[in-house]
């Protein structure tokens, strides 16, 4: 089993109409991975759902904790792009032994043409194979958590240079 921990970030918001602009509403996993027809076992758990800019300390020890408390030797979290290398550090200090891939998305689920339906079924399958460590899975890549940058102008993660 895998244990996937939701954390918010762009790949759960949805377009507020009234508002215009993005919020947050309940998680999109369950839908994800029925229309991936997913035959992964997997136990969601929602952690909170916020923007990773907004993210705080107490939030990645919050994360930390669900990571090292869980049953499961490997997780997935979801989370948002800008602060995800933050968090993996975070996580890679305090939960030793246990295979975590972090991945996100560059467009939101909601809008029909995102990213995050194939970084979330690319997570599920380096969670699976890769050795235990933190990683992060973006675009089809997997990168280690130290070796990884997101370059803002092509919007797209690539390795440490």
């Amino acid at each position: 089993m895998i244990r996937i921990l939701v954390t918010g970030g762009t790949f759960d918001k949805t377009y507020d109409e009234i508002g215009g602009r993005l919020s947050f509403g309940g998680t999109h996993l369950p839908e994800m991975l029925r229309l991936g027809r997913s035959r992964v076992e997997v136990s969601i758990q929602t952690l909170m759902m916020i923007d990773s800019l907004e993210m705080t300390d107490a939030d990645r020890a919050r994360i930390v904790q669900a990571c090292a408390e869980c049953g499961e030797a490997r997780i997935v979290v979801t989370h948002g792009t800008d602060t995800m290398i933050e968090t993996a550090a975070a996580l890679a200090r305090g939960v030793p032994g246990k295979t975590i891939v972090l991945t996100g998305a560059m467009i939101p689920y909601a809008f029909g043409s995102s990213d995050g339906l194939f970084n979330l079924g690319s997570a599920l399958s380096f969670a699976q194979v890769l050795p235990p460590g933190v990683y992060v899975a973006m675009n089809g890549q997997h990168f280690a958590w130290d070796r990884v940058r997101k370059n803002r102008e092509t919007g797209t993660f690539e390795p440490l240079p």
